[in-house]
């Protein structure tokens, strides 16, 4: 009797763990299922995601439509353009060959492109593959959207680009670059003697048994292929059209969820590359000077409150994409999007977070605050190299500024800690030997602010022009194919609106030229003979963006 009960205790015992379990995976479903529908789901562009933890499948879903015109809902076996995850798939193929021998990351790129104009700088296989090699990036340049229906071949890509003044010397800086990628894309078709998609398809996708991925075309019949959409001014329009040509070797392949597991699979288990050559993509690399990248060969270096994460985003005409990956846990997530101007990176990560169990706060968490809890922390914090921002109180709330950058509100979730809209960026306030310190924090990143009587960088100073001038300006630039540059009046203030973000007012710094308090950029008005506005020119990190205006 005695043994029976506790073979009955055992299996109560048993069948609560069972239980708790079956719950567990239910709440984190739920939480995945909101967390994808809240961007995703209904009547508009859609998304498939899959989050893979430690040998078992969590969760594999599809929200929103693969087609609007048909009526198509979105399935987890629609194929999407995976956009620069691409770069993954190149970076091992260049490891691959390594291994055989066949080149050293070392290699300069005149070994394989004995005509390129390196012009006395050392340029490696190395600089191409974490973004270090300071060669212009062609996807940057003003004629890049000229070409975008143009089919051109890797060496005519590469002559596109190859004569443009370098941005910086090999090894100096990092910058992101396409044009690096394209290069490593053209050295694997040298050393393998076959076309970058021909090594992809029989070297990766066949052995791995990828059906349903592809190098990316717009005449083949892709079986499953969702449609690729762009935000319009009233809901959504077809993409516009790029030549797959052009992405090449850094943003041309297409996939499934399925298809991405079985890659990742592959990455975990060492099914491509030697251990020691994997961890080579997962080094974070550094610049001459001892900086960290946070880049390796093809992955971005990051963590996940806590724990370190490998991971990579794509984005291209139609498509965005988000892929991350959690090697102590053996966990992925990927997500896979038919629409543009939205990256799904930050549902991947919070996807991720509720998977390892260490979700991010959520402003739903915020509290309540007195005003004078939240004037405590009013003032300007400098930090490293000279790097301030500034506190300010209106309306009772808080808001942050880093110099030159938006102006972002920030949420209590007690008298000391502040997180932003996203949750993954917050502030720990404190007082230290009198004086006020604002911590920061965000994915990655972390730094001590101090508080400072220095005021920021004053900002340029604004002229008066007659305000008659003013209609002269209005109207839609088209910097890009999907993003247009809307210029409205309101009285004597001139503001202007790009595709997806909010209206922010210019100021005039000259007759033509105007500029933006809350980020560093600015707007150059340009003329035909006749003396009337034709187009503008956006300046801002470092990039020149002209667009026409639409007539």
């Amino acid at each position: 009797m005695k043994n029976t009960k506790r073979v009955a205790m055992l299996l109560l015992f048993v069948a609560a763990i069972v239980s708790s379990n079956f719950s567990s995976a239910q709440n984190l479903e739920t939480t995945f299922d909101k967390l994808l529908s809240e961007n995703y789901s209904g009547e508009k562009p859609g998304a498939t995601a899959l989050v893979y933890k430690d040998g078992k499948v969590l969760y594999r879903n599809a929200v929103g439509m693969a087609n609007l015109e048909l009526g198509v809902a979105m399935k987890p076996e629609n194929v999407i353009e995976i956009g620069s995850i691409t770069k993954q798939f190149t970076a091992v193929a260049i490891l691959m060959l390594m291994e055989q021998g066949k080149l050293s990351v070392d290699d300069e790129i005149t070994k394989f492109i004995p005509d390129y104009p390196a012009n006395g700088k050392k340029i490696t296989v190395h600089n191409l593959l974490n973004h270090t090699s300071g060669i212009k990036s062609y996807t940057g340049m003003e004629s890049f959207m000229a070409l975008a229906r143009q089919d051109m071949t890797p060496t005519e890509l590469i002559d596109h680009f190859k004569n443009e003044p370098m941005d910086f010397n090999p090894g100096e800086e990092w910058r992101y670059n396409n044009s690096g990628y394209i290069i490593l894309g053209h050295i694997i078709e040298v050393v393998s003697e076959k076309p970058y998609a021909e090594f992809i398809e029989e070297n990766i996708f066949t052995p791995l048994g990828m059906k349903s991925s592809y190098y990316g075309s717009m005449t083949q019949l892709i079986p499953n292929r969702a449609t690729g959409y762009s935000p319009a001014e009233n809901g959504w329009r077809n993409s516009n059209y790029l030549s797959l040509t052009l992405p090449y070797a850094a943003g041309s392949l297409m996939s499934t969820v399925d298809d991405m597991l079985l890659w990742h699979q592959a990455i975990h288990n060492n099914t491509l590359l030697k251990s020691e050559s994997k961890m080579m993509a997962f080094t974070n690399t550094k610049l001459k000077n001892g900086d960290p990248t946070n880049y390796g060969y093809g992955w971005m270096i990051n963590e996940i409150n806590g724990s370190s994460s490998i991971e990579h985003g794509g984005g291209i005409f139609g498509y965005t994409t988000a892929g991350i990956y959690v090697p102590k846990n053996n966990l992925y997530v990927i997500i896979l999007t038919n629409r543009d101007g939205s990256s799904p990176n930050n549902v991947a990560v919070k996807i991720a977070a509720h998977a390892l169990g260490k979700p991010y706060p959520d402003t739903s968490e915020a509290v309540t605050l007195s005003n004078n809890q939240l004037e405590k922390w009013v003032g300007n914090y400098e930090y490293e190299n000279e790097v301030f921002r500034s506190i300010s109180f209106e309306d009772g709330k808080l808001f942050s500024q880093r110099e030159g950058s938006n102006i972002l509100p920030i949420f209590p979730l007690n008298e000391s800690k502040f997180i932003f809209e996203d949750g993954f960026t917050s502030y720990n306030f404190s007082l230290e030997d009198g004086k006020r310190i604002a911590n920061f924090s965000a994915r990655g990143s972390k730094g001590k602010g101090v508080e400072t009587d220095k005021k920021p960088a004053t900002e340029k100073e604004e002229i008066s022009i007659d305000p008659k001038i003013l209609p002269e300006y209005v109207g839609e630039y088209k910097l890009a194919p999907s993003f247009i540059l809307t210029v409205t009046t309101k009285g004597d203030r001139l503001f202007t609106q790009a595709t997806g973000q909010p209206q922010l007012e210019v100021f005039p710094e000259a007759v033509d030229t105007f500029f933006l308090k809350v980020v560093a950029a600015k707007l150059v008005f340009g003329r035909d003979d006749s003396g009337k506005v034709s187009h503008v020119t956006l300046y801002q990190g470092g990039q020149e963006i002209k667009g026409e205006k639409k007539d």
